[in-house]
């Protein structure tokens, strides 16, 4: 069969799957498809899916990884891969059977229709996502080509912004304070608790307030804060900071939503594939591929699996046939749908979790909480009365941005030398000191004078310092 009369089969099956995606109210952007090669895929791999990005050696070394592992056949290449965008951009695989391609396809929907409407993806204007990564990639390259600035200084800073990118405001919803508001909010907290007997009382004097102090109130977006704050900086320093900031922005909802949607996506394209009425070819490989991408993964959370777990019982918990449970070759009824929808639009992979992995769901799932004791792995919790909340709590702390240690800066101006004073917000698991001293070096080639932050260390306070003589530790009280 010639290309063409591919192309021309793959496109009679989108629009039946459009089709059947609109009438189960799925809603979604364009849908755009890419036909690409096992090399190409890889380089979109790479660059995180996107047509254009900008260059770094990070992305070189993760294609030659990628290729690697597929060359000696460690690794495969994912079935689907699609970009948060309007039109939604997605990638099939030339060399796939045309029963995984229309699978894929409606996969594919289902991220679309997440994408669209569930709130963590409202401000990444997805409508502007290709333009966006373009000029980022052309700004950077001119910088690249620069006989002033150059390769080597380009990726110095690089270097050091992609090590801190993931220290930014986790939830885009809550509105930042003006400097005006983070005044009233000072001098509101510095005033002591009101006393009904005030008038018998000896009154107190109101406690100074260090107005000088900045920021007035933690700060989590780390590149902004040194970007803004940071003089010495030049102006493509301060850009080359400006555009990772802006990348992490952009990826962070698909960070905390990876479970949601790809479970979602599975929801669906099971749900239109089976309404399709395929030929029993078709079918019998699709049910193959399905099983293969849902299965559960031996000693770790497959996305895919929990995530269709979790759907699946929020359909039947909320629809009309009284918590029995439905054929899952069949769509949703309204009932469940109208629920389904709701979950998709206001929740993250936490909330998910929190909300509708019921003690039922561990049980059936066989989830169990285990923890490293020496060189030993020992299970701490099993799916019961007394290890659900551990189990579920264990999972919210890793699903996410949940891994990533919550840093801010609490003093710009620590020691009235120009310190960076931050905080880590210990949830109960230590900084690796090896990762602690590489992030601290890079912070202290940006900030451009010494770096401090206070954490603990087997329940002992504890400050990790860079200067100028090197990486530094010492007890905090």
């Amino acid at each position: 069969m010639s290309t063409e009369l591919d192309i021309a089969e793959l496109r009679e099956w989108d629009e039946r799957i459009k089709e059947k995606a609109g009438g189960f109210g799925l809603e979604c952007y364009p849908q755009e498809y890419e036909i690409c090669d096992h090399f190409q895929m890889l380089s979109y791999m790479a660059y995180s899916g996107m047509p254009s990005h900008y260059p770094h050696w990070s992305y070189g070394k993760s294609y030659e990884k990628l290729k690697t592992t597929y060359d000696h056949g460690i690794s495969g290449l994912p079935y689907e891969m699609v970009i948060n965008s309007c039109p939604c951009i997605a990638y099939l695989m030339r060399d796939n059977s045309l029963a995984l391609s229309v699978l894929t396809m409606a996969h594919v929907y289902g991220h679309n229709d997440f994408f669209k409407n569930n709130f963590n993806f409202a401000q990444t204007r997805a409508e502007w996502t290709v333009s966006t990564f373009k000029l980022h990639a052309e700004r950077i390259r001119s910088y690249v080509e620069d006989p002033s600035i150059g390769r080597n200084e380009v990726e110095s800073v690089l270097d050091a912004a992609h090590a801190l990118s993931l220290q930014l405001n986790r939830n885009r919803a809550l509105r930042k304070r003006s400097p005006k508001e983070q005044i009233s909010a000072a001098v509101e907290r510095a005033r002591p608790a009101k006393d009904a007997f005030q008038t018998i009382h000896k009154r107190h004097e109101e406690p100074a307030i260090d107005l000088n102090k900045f920021p007035l109130e933690p700060e989590a977006d780390l590149l902004l804060f040194i970007r803004d704050n940071n003089r010495q900086l030049t102006d493509w320093q301060r850009d080359l900071l400006t555009v990772v900031h802006e990348e992490a922005e952009y990826f962070l909802p698909q960070i905390e939503t990876k479970i949601m949607n790809e479970g979602w996506a599975s929801f669906w394209h099971r749900t239109i594939m089976n309404s399709l009425e395929l030929p029993q070819k078709l079918q019998l490989e699709f049910l193959v591929h399905h099983n293969q991408v849902v299965r559960p993964i031996l000693g770790e959370i497959n996305p895919y699996h929990l995530g269709l777990k979790i759907w699946d019982d929020i359909r039947r918990r909320f629809g009309e046939t009284g918590g029995e449970a439905p054929a899952t070759s069949e769509p949703p009824d309204f009932k469940a749908r109208g629920k389904l929808f709701e979950v998709r639009e206001t929740d993250r992979d936490t909330s998910f979790i929190r909300r509708f992995l019921s003690d039922e769901l561990i049980e059936e799932l066989g989830l169990f909480r285990y923890q490293a004791r020496g060189k030993d792995e020992v299970v701490t919790h099993v799916a019961n009365e007394d290890g659900y909340d551990m189990i579920r709590k264990t999972l919210i702390d890793n699903v996410g941005m949940g891994a990533v240690p919550v840093i801010k800066v609490e003093d710009a101006d620590f020691g009235r030398n120009r310190t960076l004073y931050l905080k880590h917000y210990h949830d109960g698991r230590d900084l690796e000191l090896d990762f602690a001293e590489k992030t601290l070096e890079h912070l202290f080639f940006l900030w451009g004078r010494p770096v401090v932050i206070e954490t603990l260390m087997n329940n002992r306070g504890i400050l990790l310092s860079f200067d100028e003589e090197g990486f530094d530790t010492k007890k905090h009280s």
